[in-house]
């Protein structure tokens, strides 16, 4: 999305909105960082509140305490979640926002980004050279180890699941953990799962990324080359169905239908990662 960029000479760090988001964009450090460079950053009352930071560590790193109008109003805002429908206001042609944006998961975010002619930069779709995703990459890594927790928490009885514990015990399988993905989010879910002794099917469309993490595989983890057929043999025998695959800056592709889910067992969990562009499971929604 690109507007008429103004020069940067304030930041501000609005307080996140959306539901269940408790983090900032910036610790002190970063803004001690970009005060001694000579940039003004005004970070809004309260921001940092669900990631345990006080405003006295703002302003002792040299920021400014300031309303939400006033934090919206710098030339760059910083964020890490997508604007809400109530932000939509606050933004503007004169504006540069850098945040995660997932846009094809959100498609009014963009048009309002379009309508308002604010320059956007997506986190998720900063690229090095090589193709890596350097910002994306911290919080996938995140994602795919607490995917693997979370899907092991869901599948107790006392949560809804079928009573499986990860590991099994003597005389009992572990449970089943089928990975949709290789990168970042799927290799770190593998990696706990495995970790976990469940018995761990990651899958992936690239044989060189399955190539390239063969010497790290651990425990009870089989790599497979990703096909309709596999899944269509693999999905409705997994205890845990954990979906994490990325097409930056497009909608994740739906790899197991409705029918497929169907096919599950009671009490199965899925943990569906690529939530944020979409979903790769049919049957994912938003939560």
């Amino acid at each position: 999305m690109a507007g008429s960029i103004a020069p940067i000479a304030s930041i501000g760090v609005p307080r996140e909105i959306k539901p269940d988001e408790q983090r900032v964009a910036l610790t002190p450090d970063a803004v001690r960082e970009l005060v001694s460079h000579g940039l003004s950053v005004r970070v809004e009352h309260r921001a940092g509140a669900g990631a345990g930071i006080e405003d006295a560590a703002y302003v002792a790193a040299g920021a400014e305490l300031v309303s939400r109008e006033e934090a919206w109003g710098a030339h760059l805002v910083v964020k890490v979640k997508e604007p809400q429908t109530e932000e939509f206001p606050f933004l503007r042609a004169d504006q540069v926002l850098f945040t995660y944006l997932h846009l094809a998961a959100y498609p009014a975010v963009g048009e309002a980004l379009i309508e308002a002619g604010t320059t956007a930069i997506a986190y998720e779709t900063v690229q090095l050279s090589d193709g890596s995703l350097p910002l994306l990459a911290p919080m996938s890594e995140i994602a795919g180890r607490l995917a693997a927790q979370v899907g092991a928490h869901l599948l107790e009885k006392p949560h809804g699941g079928r009573g499986v514990l990860m590991g099994g015990c003597t005389g009992v399988r572990p449970a089943r953990v089928v990975v949709l993905g290789a990168g970042s989010v799927g290799w770190n879910a593998a990696r706990v799962a495995a970790a976990m002794d469940a018995e761990v099917l990651l899958l992936d469309l690239s044989p060189e990324r399955l190539r390239q993490l063969e010497p790290a595989r651990q425990g009870r983890m089989v790599s497979l080359v990703s096909s309709v057929g596999r899944l269509e043999r693999l999905i409705p025998s997994a205890d845990l169905v954990i979906g994490a695959v990325l097409r930056p800056g497009d909608r994740a592709p739906t790899l197991v239908s409705e029918d497929l889910v169907k096919q599950m067992q009671p009490g199965s969990v899925i943990v569906d990662v690529a939530i944020d562009q979409g979903g790769c499971i049919a049957t994912s929604r938003e939560t």
